[in-house]
């Protein structure tokens, strides 16, 4: 389909059925050892004009629909001056009255490089909800990835957005920390949830796309992928140390193993906790029918465990791989995983 105005190319699940309005082309940073969703890609911020012309253009395609919610593309909006953000903001509540979240990714760099004034003066003009990158709270996971960012900083960004009066959706990417530092990224995330308590927490589970500084990393032995069991470990790990927050949690993504983790902190966590633990208590060939199961589609939730013609689907899958050898299954279940991020 073709739109008199320019779009990007990704925004966030949540925002499925929101306005789209690119504000800059592709990502600031671009050097995330993991990333390669603008490899190879210039990075700019649009004209004020062009971007003003693009909301009157999305007015008169969509002729009087009463969108809720609008999201600026592309990988970082906060990059915009202050100035000219309001006047872009100010122009897409004139022309869409009915918005109520304007949504934008925020690195923690560019939120700490405005001031506090300047951010409450942007949540006030409607931009009300930060979508950030953390992936760990670990400064040795976020060296390994080159996120360009320390976990003070990413702390600082995420309470400066906080007391702003905007509302934060922190994303981490389990297993991002290989064997070496799962336990460290488990707790050190936790930490940092801890002390910016984000109105959301979303989750992804690594999947090594082809093409990224993470794939050089582990072709040349610098980066040991962790089992799917090691990652659950990982996540019970993580949900263990989460402690005095309000925050929403949900595996986010089809990448994810368990799709029924979600819940609402505290009260949801021993919930939480017991579906992890269900996962970690099956028996080694139930758990090895289930993971497969999801990566193909089968199953949903681990209850679909008790559907005997899914098992029996699942189970036959296994026998046709052709191999009990632990290792050659997780590098299947890895590519199917990388196949969907």
């Amino acid at each position: 389909m073709t739109y008199p105005f320019e779009l990007g190319p990704i925004r966030p699940v949540d925002e499925a059925d929101s306005l789209l309005i690119r504000t800059t082309r592709n990502c600031p940073w671009n050097k995330c050892g993991f990333c390669v969703n603008y490899r190879d890609k210039k990075f700019s911020i649009r004209s004020t004009a062009e971007i003003k012309k693009d909301i009157e253009s999305a007015a008169d395609y969509f002729n009087g629909h009463r969108f809720s919610r609008c999201f600026l593309q592309d990988g970082d909006s906060l990059v915009v001056k202050t100035k000219d953000l309001l006047k872009i903001l100010h122009h897409l509540k004139k022309y869409f009255p009915t918005l109520e979240i304007i949504s934008s990714y925020g690195r923690s760099q560019s939120i700490i490089r405005k001031s506090p004034q300047e951010l409450k003066e942007i949540c006030d003009a409607g931009l009300n909800l930060l979508y950030c990158g953390m992936e760990s709270g670990s400064d040795s996971v976020l060296n390994l990835i080159n996120k360009g960012v320390n976990a003070s900083q990413v702390v600082r960004a995420g309470n400066l957005a906080k007391q702003a009066n905007m509302r934060l959706s922190e994303f981490i990417i389990l297993g991002l920390g290989g064997t070496e530092y799962w336990q460290a990224h488990a707790t050190a995330t936790a930490e940092a949830l801890n002390a910016i308590n984000p109105d959301k927490i979303r989750v992804l589970t690594i999947g090594i796309k082809d093409g990224s500084d993470l794939q050089e990393k582990w072709k040349k032995g610098k980066f040991f992928l962790p089992t799917e069991e090691n990652i659950i470990e990982e996540q019970r790990l993580l949900i263990e140390n989460l402690n005095g927050i309000t925050s929403h949690y949900a595996n986010h993504h089809s990448v994810d193993l368990l799709m029924e983790l979600r819940g609402q902190f505290p009260e949801d966590k021993p919930k939480l906790l017991s579906i992890l633990d269900t996962f970690l208590n099956l028996n080694e060939h139930d758990k090895l029918n289930f993971i497969l199961g999801r990566r193909l589609g089968i199953y949903r939730r681990i209850k679909d465990l008790e559907n005997s013609s899914l098992y029996l689907l699942a189970d036959r899958k296994l026998q046709d791989i052709g191999s009990s050898k632990r290792a050659d299954l997780e590098q299947i279940f890895h590519s199917l995983r990388a196949q969907v991020v």
